[in-house]
C-alpha cells in the first residue's frame, strides 16, 4: 500500500527534518530567495542612490563642457575682434596731439582766440593729468567777446591741423559788466559776453609713457 502524501497543513515547523524531500527543497529555495532579496535590497539601495548622484553630476559636467566648448569655439574670433578694436583705438588716439605738439597746440588755441577779437583776461594751462590711454590738459579761462567772436573761435580751433578735443567744465557765460537786465536773451549779437570756467584738451600717450604707466601699475600691485 502506498504511503499517503503529507499536506502543507500537516507539516510541523519544529520538525523540519521529518518533512518530505520535495518540501525540504522548496523550503530551502524559498529561504534562499528571501536571503538573496534581502541582500540585494541592502547592498543595491545605497549603490542606487550613488548612481543617481553620479548621473546628476554627469549631466552637470556635460552641460558645463558644452558651454566651455562653445566659448572655446568663439574665442579665436573674439580675439581677432579685440585686436581690431585695439588697432582702431590706437589709430584714433594717434589723431590727437603728441607730447611734443601739446605746447604749440595750447599756444595755437590762445592765438586763435586773439585772432577772432576775443579778449583773454585769463588763459592758464593747469597740471596735466595722465589717464590710461591719454592725458588731459586743463586750461582755466576768462574771455570776453561777442556771440560771433566765440563762434569764430570754436570754428578756428576745429580747423587747426591736429584734431583738437575740448570739453567744458564749470563754464558760465554772462553779459559783461552790470546792468538792469543781465539775461542772455535780452542782449544783442554784438553785446559783450564774459566766458569763465575751465576747458580740457587731450593728447595721446606715447609708447614710453604707456610703458612707464604699466611699470608703475605693476609696482603698485606688487606692493599691496
Amino acid at each position: 500500500m502506498s504511503k499517503k502524501k503529507m499536506s502543507l497543513r500537516e507539516l510541523d515547523i519544529n520538525n523540519a527534518g521529518a518533512w518530505p524531500l520535495e518540501y525540504k527543497i522548496g523550503a530551502c529555495v524559498l529561504v534562499g530567495l528571501l536571503v538573496f532579496g534581502l541582500l540585494w535590497y541592502v547592498l543595491t539601495r545605497e549603490k542606487g542612490d550613488q548612481l543617481k548622484s553620479l548621473e546628476s553630476q554627469e549631466a552637470t559636467l556635460r552641460q558645463d563642457f558644452e558651454t566651455k566648448q562653445g566659448r572655446a569655439a568663439n574665442l579665436e574670433p573674439l580675439k581677432q575682434q579685440l585686436a581690431q578694436m585695439e588697432q582702431q583705438l590706437q589709430q584714433m588716439l594717434r589723431q590727437l596731439p603728441s607730447r611734443t605738439e601739446m605746447p604749440d597746440l595750447i599756444t595755437d588755441i590762445s592765438q586763435t582766440a586773439i585772432a577772432t577779437g576775443i579778449q583773454n583776461d585769463l588763459f592758464k594751462p593747469g597740471e596735466e593729468a595722465p589717464k590710461e590711454f591719454y592725458a588731459e590738459q586743463p586750461i582755466a579761462l576768462r574771455m570776453v567777446g561777442t556771440y560771433h567772436q566765440f563762434g569764430a573761435f570754436v570754428s578756428g580751433v576745429a580747423s587747426l591741423p591736429r584734431v583738437v578735443i575740448m570739453t567744458m567744465h564749470d563754464i558760465s557765460l554772462k553779459p559783461r559788466g552790470g546792468g538792469g537786465n543781465n539775461t542772455l536773451s535780452a542782449i544783442g549779437p554784438n553785446s559783450s559776453l564774459e566766458l569763465v570756467g575751465t576747458v580740457k584738451t587731450y593728447r595721446y600717450l606715447d609708447e614710453e609713457e604707456t610703458a612707464a604707466q604699466e611699470q608703475a601699475a605693476a609696482a603698485a600691485g606688487g606692493a599691496r
